[in-house]
């Protein structure tokens, strides 16, 4: 059985655009998922990225359209300048590595919650009731943002090293095996690939 390591970022806005798409390649090819949420931005320094803010304006302006034509493409809404962005990451990637413990709910739903909030709802992630209201809003319990906290904490900076060592310098990234797949727009090629065909 295939398994796809999946390493992404709650304020991501390529992984919002992802959906939940990848879920559903793996669900078709019984593929098995670990979800990894990194520190994007210390992801970007450590691999040799620019974050967003620092990029060249032509840089910036091409990003911005991508993201515009992206979310047209997928049938998703998108605000390019989201009101709560960037924000601290870290509390809704520790409640998604606490939700994957309990080894309960969709997960693949619960960080769609979160980065639709942050993309289309504006809403700020790093607050604990839009955490709360989010793990209500993908059948978990709400009192999971209570619990974790430090193993949360450690895991998290444990994938960033995992990250880096792996090779991956961006979010969402996929790997199987030794084939890695970096952002949403190649998820059609995971596929290919979970099917033999790539």
């Amino acid at each position: 059985m295939a398994h796809i390591d999946y390493y992404f970022a709650t304020i991501s806005p390529y992984t919002y655009l992802a959906g939940t798409r990848m879920e559903k390649v793996a669900a078709k090819h019984g593929a098995t998922i670990t979800y990894k949420p990194v520190d994007l931005i210390t992801l970007f320094g450590r691999t040799g990225g620019v974050p967003p803010k620092d990029r060249h304006p032509a840089r910036q302006e091409m990003r911005l359209q991508e993201l515009r034509r992206s979310g047209v493409k997928n049938g998703m809404p998108i605000n390019l300048h989201p009101a709560h962005w960037p924000t601290n990451p870290a509390p809704s990637a520790y409640t998604v590595i606490t939700a994957q413990k309990t080894g309960e709910g969709d997960l693949g739903a619960l960080v769609q919650g979160f980065t639709r909030a942050c993309w289309a709802e504006e809403r700020d992630i790093s607050q604990d009731d839009v955490i709360r209201d989010v793990l209500a809003a993908n059948g978990f319990d709400p009192a999971l943002a209570d619990s974790g906290m430090l193993a949360g904490a450690e895991e998290y900076a444990a994938n960033l090293e995992e990250a880096v060592n792996k090779g991956v310098f961006g979010a969402p990234f996929y790997i199987v095996g030794d084939e890695k797949f970096w952002g949403q727009d190649r998820i059609t090629d995971l596929d290919m690939h979970l099917a033999g065909k790539l």
